[in-house]
């Protein structure tokens, strides 16, 4: 069992769902709102790692799911630039557990990281937008507030 700090967006179905799962395996969740935690770009860039500059972005986010940003083709000062302009940009969750910071909720990582307890054959689709799976016209990485 570990202390899991876990950046999310309040109402997410996807990351309500891996908080659940982290907590079937033991951990103690610490929940953080990610889109009204102060971030800066050092602090931000922990979580990323080595991942492409690509990797850092939600996927369901509007401006990207429309195209108006193209995470391929930005720098990593550009693409850090509009992640701390809108936080909704930030691929979810952000993990922290001790000192090592992942971005995204690869459960076989989360697995061989810290444990899953078992539950890894119960998960399916937990990395993912659960309201885009479905169809929602408003996905997750809507940018709202509660």
């Amino acid at each position: 069992m570990v202390e899991v700090v876990f950046y999310a967006k309040p109402g997410c179905i996807s990351n309500a769902q891996q908080k659940k799962l982290l907590r079937a395996a033991g951990h103690v969740v610490i929940e953080k709102n990610l889109l009204t935690e102060v971030w800066d770009a050092i602090r931000l860039r922990r979580f990323f790692g080595d991942r492409p500059v690509s990797a850092w972005f939600n996927r369901s986010a509007p401006a990207v799911k429309a195209g108006r940003i193209l995470p391929e083709s930005l720098t990593e000062t550009e693409a850090m630039a509009l992640l701390l302009d809108d936080s909704a940009l930030i691929r979810r969750p952000l993990i922290q557990v001790g000192e090592k910071y992942e971005a995204g909720f690869d459960p076989a990582e989360i697995d061989s990281w810290i444990g899953l307890g078992g539950q890894l054959t119960l998960v399916h689709g937990v990395d993912d937008c659960a309201k885009r799976l479905a169809g929602a016209s408003e996905p997750c990485g809507a940018k709202s507030f509660p």
